[in-house]
């Protein structure tokens, strides 16, 4: 009866969401369901970013908001990268969106026109490949691998570039790995794309505040040559737990934020105004917060590696940030728990889902079959429960 596009129809659905949807809906029937699914940190949002915005409605920003959004916020972004991380933008170099997720999609419909090819490393957060496939571009996956950390090799990027090539993906530190790229292995990559000019590197940079080891993370935004070739994907959900407030941001040479608020202006025009001036304070205020949850995180990192090491038929690999955890579990495949058998990574966590009740992702949602993740953004007796439940449900196959 209705004629659904062939856009949509081509996209697969949202796994994390669509797993989150599923634990949900056990634990209204009762279930006890330990969620490790969704990625948000399980913190709230500090104190002073909420008066903020409590503020912004009493001073009456509630009318609408330029495209790029408001040139206090994109001031604040300016000076917060200069501070963090050495980058020179301008105002006019920024545009603030509806979230990471809107401005990625908003760069992606920017840069790419049908048939253009989209070089993406995988495992890979479940919207890059959907987004590109949006955008009418062709996604073009490399697997890196845990014998590699997850991280795609100057020799494999390479062979994976071709004439029509125009943009390159990068997440570090990663989502679903939490692998972070180390400045020398940048300037490796940044090597072989010096042989290929036309090709942007799309760097999203969302958990840059989540690291760990007294890692710091590095951008190929300073490799030589790239600084004119790289949009920076950034934004206030992760390091401020503020997910739900839905700011992120593009950070990127001016022809290219032209276009994304040209676009933005036709899909959304500017975005909350509350949320933006909740989003300058929080760039603007006292960053402690930042540091308090990081500190949690690393801890929870430290527990979910220490249970995961229990756990049969796992190969685990050792986060350096975000709050991810990303097994091998291919050992397993082929075990059977009575008549079911666990035949991939989608069984496996139906299998933990249905008969110990943690909810996990398959790994092939992030083009890597044979892998789960787990979200540890979840307090400790939660994580120290779903790890033995995952043990014993897994020590159960045969």
């Amino acid at each position: 009866m209705y004629n659904i596009s062939q856009r949509v129809q081509s996209l697969q659905p949202s796994a994390t969401l669509a797993m989150s949807q599923k634990s949900a809906e056990l634990r209204a029937a009762g279930v006890d369901v330990i969620n490790m699914s969704i990625g948000e940190p399980d913190f709230n949002t500090p104190e002073h970013i909420k008066e903020a915005a409590k503020r912004a409605i009493d001073e009456n920003y509630t009318h609408y908001a330029p495209v790029p959004g408001y040139l206090s916020l994109r001031k604040v972004i300016c000076e917060n990268l200069k501070r963090n991380s050495g980058m020179e933008f301008t105002p006019e170099q920024i545009v603030v969106g509806n979230g990471a997720k809107h401005e990625l999609a908003n760069v992606v419909m920017s840069l790419i026109n049908p048939g253009d090819e989209v070089l993406i490393p995988v495992p890979a957060w479940v919207s890059y490949v959907e987004i590109v496939k949006i955008a009418c571009g062709v996604p073009v996956t490399v697997f890196t691998g845990i014998d590699n950390d997850f991280k795609i090799q100057p020799e494999a990027l390479r062979a994976a570039l071709t004439p029509r090539t125009r943009l390159l993906m990068l997440n570090s530190p990663s989502n679903p790995t939490g692998s972070i790229y180390s400045a020398e292995e940048l300037e490796a990559l940044a090597a072989v794309l010096r042989d290929f000019p036309d090709v942007v590197v799309l760097s999203d940079e969302i958990y840059e505040h989540i690291v760990f080891d007294g890692k710091k993370v590095s951008s190929i935004y300073h490799c030589e040559g790239m600084k004119d070739r790289t949009v920076i994907i950034n934004g206030v959900s992760k390091a401020y737990a503020m997910t739900g407030w839905r700011i992120g941001y593009t950070a990127a040479p001016t022809a290219i934020t032209k276009a994304v608020s040209k676009l933005q202006g036709q899909y959304t025009s500017g975005v909350s105004s509350i949320a933006m001036k909740a989003a300058e304070a929080a760039y603007d205020g006292p960053q402690e917060c930042v540091e308090t949850m990081r500190r949690e995180f690393e801890r929870r990192r430290d527990l979910v590696l220490e249970l995961a090491a229990q756990i049969p038929g796992w190969k685990i690999n050792r986060p350096e940030g975000a709050f991810y955890l990303f097994p091998d579990i291919s050992q397993l495949l082929g075990k059977r728990f009575g008549d079911r058998e666990i035949r991939d990574d989608n069984d496996y966590a139906m299998y933990l889902l249905e008969e110990a009740h943690v909810a996990t992702v398959k790994g092939s949602a992030f083009s890597a079959p044979g892998y789960i993740r787990l979200s540890y953004a979840t307090s400790e007796d939660n994580i120290r429960e779903a790890m033995r439940r995952i043990r014993v449900a897994t020590e159960a196959l045969k």
